[in-house]
């Protein structure tokens, strides 16, 4: 998530706001060389709430959000959760199949790929705000929206989906695998794809800022943000 600097703000006070560290903050944002010394007006990175990654041979583990306050945890991406019913399907597939497929890859490297949902992903977007980007991606490929209704922006997707006489907004505990969630985020949104219930809690699939240096990878999550709206296609 990107987040402009206020007057008033500090990095302490923003890394509580969010979840995350002062250590954090600076290694995401590179450019802030005095942790004492900011500037309103300036754009400032969001890591997720923890800033490793560790990858192994059952799978990869990832543990952030588009900015890491209220972040419950991250699920273990070699079993998906479950308790959610079939996905949702479109004449390509399922998108939460595809997204599933993307796991652990990075949304820098991913959107430079030739074919798939890389293809699909516009290579222009910051490496930090990948989220509707990717979501979008996944949708066109199970053939449930048009390259026209492809957006980076977490709102103008929303909208586009609301106009869409395919999708119909649900409420969360209606939800399936690849319905699309957008979530309010501090002065931002995010937006990620359900992926079913664990433990009580709703787990998510997306591109997330999981990254040491605040850049977006794919993974599981599970987030307490105040969600917008909950998309399912009913095409």
């Amino acid at each position: 998530m990107s987040y402009r600097i206020q007057s008033g703000d500090t990095l302490s006070a923003l890394a509580q706001r969010y979840g995350t560290s002062v250590d954090s903050l600076m290694k995401a944002n590179p450019q802030i060389t005095n942790k004492d010394l900011i500037y309103a007006g300036k754009t400032l990175n969001i890591p997720g709430s923890r800033d490793s990654f560790e990858s192994g041979s059952q799978g990869v583990r990832g543990g952030g959000s588009s900015a890491g306050a209220n972040n419950s945890g991250a699920g273990d991406v070699s079993a998906p959760p479950g308790g959610a019913g079939p996905a949702t399907r479109g004449p390509g597939g399922s998108p939460f199949d595809i997204a599933v497929a993307q796991l652990g890859k990075n949304a820098g490297s991913l959107k430079l790929e030739g074919s798939g949902v890389g293809a699909d992903m516009e290579d222009w977007v910051p490496n930090n705000v990948n989220c509707a980007n990717f979501v979008s991606a996944c949708l066109e490929q199970a053939g449930q929206i048009k390259d026209s209704q492809h957006s980076a922006s977490v709102m103008t997707l929303q909208a586009n989906l609301d106009r869409d006489p395919n999708f119909q907004r649900v409420s969360l505990k209606d939800a399936k695998p690849g319905d699309v969630v957008s979530m309010k985020v501090g002065s931002g949104q995010h937006v990620v794809m359900f992926a079913g219930w664990k433990d009580g809690k709703a787990q998510f699939i997306g591109s997330n800022n999981i990254n040491s240096d605040g850049s977006q990878r794919i993974s599981y999550t599970s987030m307490n943000y105040p969600i917008m709206s909950v998309h399912q296609y009913r095409g």
